[in-house]
């Protein structure tokens, strides 16, 4: 009887082991899910770092496209400047104050109320 009695206790308490073996071993498997998720959700290639590179991406890409813009209206001005005897002397005239011999300019004050900036003195003149 006492065999019996013992085998029943090791019997009980091999499956008693056994489902707490398996219930820890889910909860390690879970946790490990867990964290496998929070990785790839907030590690440093994560979905939200990946977010992060997609907006950064996009404003690059704006500013490219506007760095490209200035850039032809840059070499259209040259191209004019180059060849069109009217864009030179527009240039000189707004740019530089500049005039023709018997022109007078007159400098009128900034919209803010501050005066206009002070004409060059050519001394060829």
């Amino acid at each position: 009887m006492g065999s019996e009695r013992t085998l029943n206790w090791l019997r009980q308490s091999g499956r008693k082991l056994f489902e707490w073996r398996r219930l820890v071993a889910s909860a390690m498997l879970g946790g490990l899910a867990a964290l496998l998720f929070a990785h790839a959700m907030l590690g440093p290639n994560g979905w939200i770092a990946y977010r992060h590179k997609q907006i950064e991406l996009q404003r690059l890409q704006e500013q490219t496209r506007q760095m490209e813009e200035e850039n032809k209206r840059m070499d259209q001005e040259i191209r004019e400047l180059q060849t069109n005897p009217k864009a030179i002397e527009k240039v000189a005239r707004e740019d530089l104050r500049m005039a023709k011999p018997g022109e007078y300019i007159v400098l009128m004050p900034d919209k803010k109320g501050t005066p206009a900036a002070q004409p060059t003195v050519d001394a060829k003149k």
